[in-house]
């Protein structure tokens, strides 16, 4: 009897056993599936991330990239400032040196005889009226800094800041559409000034103004004069990168 009941007992006790396993199934299972939800939406979250990192980086490398453009423009400003500076204060002593060397000779000739032709011409206002060209440039007054060039060049045909004078008439030139004329001016810097330290820039300067044009066999041309005239000069490297482009 005993025995009878053990068995029931142990049959009764499987159904219920087998139950809470079932159960006890389902619940880890709801955990796995709460976790790969958790887990997804860290993983979404990380994408998204991402996502704006990467925006941002664009934004700032596009921000930087016009800040480098803005530098460079000032930088060029300057260092022409600086250089018609320096060239201005060579001419001055040139034309003093000169009017020295002529009084010494000339010792018992009246002042009046012993000036030189040139000496009408005031190097301080030469060099007021090249400052007020350039400012109205550097303002982006082109229409007004190409007359003003264009002034100082019939005003004072002998100075020596003509080279500098026709460069920046030309930019004004570029700066107002006119590439055709543009062009011209520049190749009568790098044309009648050689050795002139805007040479070489009026050259790569003068092949963008004929890319502009759409003139690209006249560009390409350009652009290699300029490297063959000047291989050693920084506007040449320039040019070098943009043929390989071309």
């Amino acid at each position: 009897m005993k025995r009878a009941v053990v068995v029931l007992l142990a049959a009764l006790a499987l159904p219920a056993s087998t139950v809470q396993a079932g159960i006890f199934d389902d619940k880890e299972a709801r955990q796995r599936i709460e976790k790969l939800r958790v887990d997804l939406d860290a993983l979404t979250d990380r994408v998204e991330r991402t996502g704006r990192n990467q925006i941002d980086f664009v934004n700032q490398s596009e921000a930087i990239k016009a800040e480098l453009a803005r530098i460079r423009g000032q930088l060029e400003v300057l260092l022409n400032e600086v250089e018609t500076t320096q060239k201005r204060q060579r001419d001055f002593y040139v034309d003093l040196d000169t009017r020295l060397r002529k009084l010494e000779t000339s010792p018992a000739a009246p002042l009046a005889d012993a000036r030189p032709d040139n000496a009408k011409v005031d190097p301080a206002q030469e060099g007021r009226d090249y400052e007020a060209a350039f400012a109205a440039f550097k303002s982006g007054k082109y229409k007004d800094a190409y007359a003003a060039f264009t002034a100082f060049i019939k005003s004072y045909p002998s100075s020596g800041l003509l080279p500098n004078a026709h460069y920046w008439a030309a930019s004004s030139q570029y700066q107002l559409g006119e590439f055709d004329k543009a062009a011209d001016t520049f190749g009568k810097v790098a044309a009648t000034w050689p050795n002139d330290a805007k040479a070489a820039d009026a050259l790569l300067a003068q092949g963008n103004a004929l890319s502009e044009a759409g003139d690209k066999k006249g560009s390409r041309k350009a652009l290699e004069s300029l490297i063959a005239q000047y291989p050693v000069s920084s506007a040449a490297q320039t040019a070098k990168r943009r043929l390989k482009k071309k």
